[in-house]
């Protein structure tokens, strides 16, 4: 059996832990089950998430048994954030986006054979508990000094906005959850985030004090960007999204293809499934012919693959490469071609408006002048074709993408996207 403790070591997933050499001796016994669980607090997951996602199918592929739970009851409250109160959701709202992890989650892992993936829902063990169930059998077991003392409860404890009782709680909610995972799948190990250590110790607190047992921990790190934020904010200043309708597949792959080289053998690590001598060899190449992107690439379209398939992957590669002339624009399917001018910088115009408008509008010239000299001087493309007509004359209807589509490019790396349609 694969060694996991190494594995995970390698890609740089430890954060923290209990006793690593007592879990690595119990994973050498056989298959250990083990949870990571997700709160339903969006309609979907984001990047930040699939570190989770895929250290359990890495677990999985080691030979250990994952359950992968979706918080139907901690989706509820959410955990605490340090400067913010969580907003409570609806309850329908909160059951539809449990559906929806879910089937986000799912493709990661196999449902199959001796050490098969289940899906639990943590509402199931605490829609029918009494509140005097709850803090008779529960609540009796945590001490409310060590639960002031966890990191987000203290921030805001420490500031004007306080802390409600509902969030505060939480902490008991999430450490009954591996209390009833052990009790009912014999679970003994937990994953989760570094920015969830406090909650996840209250699962093995607990465990400890109502049956004896000492169980495990995991945290992973926080991913960040090379300027020490968190990983996976997009140019907006949103979330990268797994769900396609959210964050496309072009954006992801854009994101990931533009990693800083410092940062490219670190996410290869912790993203992919790319063995070690592959992302040596990309290491490699990219310190010494950094303008291939070779290792970005790698990681970009990998990404992609494991979140949206393959066909999208590809999709996002040719898009890519379409828009600055490298391939066939008119090939690309609407929806992709869509989101590459979405992330280029897509503006509506009418029909009828003269080139050297569209590119003013577009955002590649100043003014109509400098339209007509970037067209004259032969710096001026549509749709990858050089103009050479004059800069005043509307487009030909025969030139639009799908019927509504430009891509404007001043010279070679400046691009723009037209939806011409009345506006």
């Amino acid at each position: 059996m694969t060694d996991a403790i190494d594995e995970l070591q390698w890609r740089g997933l430890i954060a923290l832990s209990t006793d690593l050499d007592a879990l690595r001796a119990e994973l050498s016994k056989g298959p250990v089950t083990y949870y990571v669980g997700f709160d339903p607090t969006a309609p979907s997951l984001h990047i930040g998430h699939l570190v989770q996602v895929l250290a359990a199918r890495r677990l999985q592929l080691a030979g250990h048994k994952p359950l992968a739970l979706v918080g139907g009851a901690t989706g509820l409250i959410g955990d605490p954030n340090p400067d913010s109160e969580r907003k409570i959701n609806p309850l329908e709202t909160v059951a539809e986006w449990v559906d929806r992890l879910r089937a986000q989650i799912e493709p990661f892992l196999d449902f199959t054979g001796p050490n098969a993936a289940t899906m639990v829902n943590n509402l199931d063990w605490t829609s029918q508990l009494s509140a005097i169930e709850f803090l008779r059998d529960i609540g009796r077991h945590f001490r409310v000094n060590r639960m002031i003392a966890k990191d987000a409860v203290s921030a805001r404890l420490n500031s004007d906005l306080g802390i409600n009782y509902t969030e505060f709680s939480y902490q008991i909610l999430q450490g009954m959850d591996f209390l009833e995972l052990f009790r009912r799948h014999g679970c003994r190990l937990q994953f989760g985030g570094s920015d969830q250590w406090g909650n996840l110790t209250a699962g093995t607190d607990l465990i400890r004090r109502v049956t004896g047992e000492t169980v495990h921990l995991i945290a992973t790190p926080l991913i960040t960007d090379e300027h020490g934020k968190k990983f996976g904010k997009s140019s907006g200043g949103g979330s990268l999204w797994l769900d396609p309708a959210m964050t496309s597949p072009y954006a992801l792959y854009q994101y990931l293809v533009n990693t800083p080289d410092s940062q490219v053998g670190h996410l290869l690590r912790v993203f992919t499934f790319c063995d070690r001598e592959e992302i040596a060899s990309l290491e490699k190449e990219t310190a010494e012919r950094p303008h291939l992107r070779s290792g970005q690439r790698r990681l970009a379209s990998s990404v992609v693959t494991l979140v949206h398939g393959s066909a999208e992957a590809d999709a996002a590669v040719a898009a890519a490469g379409a828009l600055f002339g490298r391939g066939d624009l008119g090939g690309l399917p609407e929806s992709t071609l869509r989101a590459a001018l979405s992330e280029a910088g897509l503006v509506s115009a009418p029909p009828d408006a003269p080139l050297a408008e569209l590119m003013r509008l577009a955002g590649l010239v100043a003014g109509r002048g400098e339209a007509r000299r970037v067209v004259t001087e032969g710096g001026a493309y549509v749709n990858n074709v050089r103009v050479t007509g004059g800069a005043d004359d509307p487009v030909a209807a025969s030139d639009l993408l799908h019927g509504r589509y430009l891509v404007l490019r001043r010279g070679k790396k400046t691009v723009a996207g037209v939806d011409l349609r009345a506006v």
